[in-house]
């Protein structure tokens, strides 16, 4: 098959490249854009590790393909601070509540928490678990990052974006 050029607005700057049809975003990212953030741990979408925002969506990078985002806009945990690199309300709260221990699946879990708190800025316990039951971690035992989730909707409700 031939290589396609495909064009997208990354992290809100415009990227393209010419890629094999069967590249992963996650893959594009990390290769073509050097952004390594977007994480690579089961790349059978269970993980979350690789979680990124299309168009506004959280989706695992490592089951969509390059070409299939040809045209949108891609929010990858880089992109999640503010332009200056002020960390966001997620990002502080999961430092300040040790949501992260050996940090390769905080990115994932940034990103879908952002998401997560965009669609539902008032979560019970219980939406919360449900909200991130495709996200796996293996060190905190999760008590940390609902802690963070907690603290996040708070700062996001005390109107922090």
């Amino acid at each position: 098959m031939a290589d396609i050029t495909v064009r997208m607005r990354v992290n809100g700057g415009p990227r393209s490249a010419t890629v094999p049809p069967r590249l992963t975003l996650a893959d594009f990212l990390r290769e073509r854009c050097g952004l390594t953030g977007t994480h690579l741990g089961c790349e059978h979408g269970v993980c979350g590790a690789c979680t990124v925002l299309l168009d506004g969506q959280a989706v695992r990078a490592c089951l969509v393909f390059a070409v299939q985002a040809d045209g949108a806009e891609v929010t990858t945990v880089e992109g999640i601070a503010s332009p200056a690199g002020e960390l966001s309300p997620v990002q502080e709260a999961f430092r300040d509540h040790h949501g992260l221990q050996c940090g390769f699946c905080t990115p994932g879990f940034v990103v879908s928490v952002t998401a997560f708190l965009r669609d539902n800025p008032d979560p019970t316990d219980e939406q919360i678990r449900d909200g991130l039951s495709g996200n796996l971690c293996r060190c905190t035992g999760y008590q940390g990052i609902l802690k963070a989730v907690r603290a996040a909707a708070r700062r996001r409700q005390a109107g922090r974006p």
